[in-house]
C-alpha cells in the first residue's frame, strides 16, 4: 500500500506542534517562563527549531488552556494570576471534583476505585522527597484519576481543561505553600470518605480539601 507524501508531513508537523506545546507548557508551569513574560514568536520558533505557523498552533491552544493571554495590540504573554483568580479555579475544581467523589462513594462497588485511589497516595508518599515539578504531578495523578474513575467524560474534559491553571496557581504560591498542599494524609481522607459509601461526606470532605487549599496558596 502506498502512503502520500503530504499525509506524512501532516504527521510530522503534528509531532512537532506536540512537542513545542509540551516544551511550552512546562516552561510555563515550572516558572521557567514567568508571568507577564512576552512571547516573541521569532526567539521562541528558533529556540525550539520550529516555524512559527507551528509555533502558532501551539500558542492557539496554549491560550484555550488558559495559560497565555493577548494584551495589546494581540500581544502574547505568560498569564498572571491573581488572588481571585485563583480562588475561582479551586471553587470550580471543588465542584467538579466533589462531583466525582459523590459518584464514586455511590457505587455499589467501589474497591478498584478505592484501590486505585489508595495506589495515587502511595505514588504521592513515594515522591515526596522529589523535586517540585514531580511531585505536582503525582498530586493532579491523584486529583486526574478520581475524575477519571466517576466515568463522567464531560466532568473529566472540564477538569483537564483547568489542568494548566491548576499548575499555574501552584507555582504562583512559591515551594514552602505548594507543598503544604500535598500532604498525603489529606488525600486519605477523600479516599476514606469515598469508601464509607457516605456521598454528601464525600462530595463536603472534598469541597472542604479545596477551601482549604486555596486559603494556603493565597496566603
Amino acid at each position: 500500500m502506498s502512503v502520500e507524501a503530504p499525509s506524512l508531513l501532516r504527521l510530522e508537523k503534528t509531532s512537532l506542534r506536540e512537542q513545542a506545546l509540551s516544551a511550552l507548557r512546562r516552561a510555563i508551569t515550572s516558572g521557567q517562563l514567568q508571568p507577564g513574560t512576552h512571547l516573541v514568536e521569532t526567539e521562541l520558533s528558533d529556540a525550539l527549531q520550529i516555524s512559527r505557523g507551528t509555533l502558532r498552533e501551539a500558542m492557539r491552544q496554549l491560550q484555550q488552556e488558559g495559560l497565555i493571554s493577548a494584551g495589546a495590540r494581540g500581544r502574547l504573554s505568560v498569564r498572571h494570576l491573581d488572588t481571585k483568580e485563583i480562588k475561582n479555579i479551586f471553587d470550580v475544581r471543588g465542584a467538579l471534583e466533589s462531583l466525582a467523589a459523590s459518584a464514586l462513594a455511590a457505587q455499589e462497588d467501589r474497591t478498584a476505585a478505592v484501590t486505585a485511589l489508595r495506589n495515587a497516595v502511595a505514588d504521592m508518599e513515594r515522591w515526596a522527597a522529589a523535586n517540585l515539578e514531580d511531585r505536582i504531578e503525582a498530586d493532579l495523578k491523584f486529583h486526574r484519576t478520581m475524575c477519571h474513575l466517576s466515568g463522567n467524560e464531560t466532568l473529566l474534559h472540564s477538569w483537564s481543561s483547568l489542568e494548566g491553571s491548576i499548575r499555574m496557581s501552584i507555582m504562583f504560591a512559591g515551594v514552602d505553600r505548594a507543598l503544604k498542599n500535598m500532604d498525603a494524609k489529606r488525600h486519605l481522607d477523600i479516599v476514606d470518605a469515598i469508601e464509607s459509601g457516605d456521598a454528601a461526606a464525600a462530595a463536603a470532605t472534598v469541597r472542604d480539601h479545596m477551601c482549604t487549599a486555596a486559603a494556603v496558596l493565597v496566603g
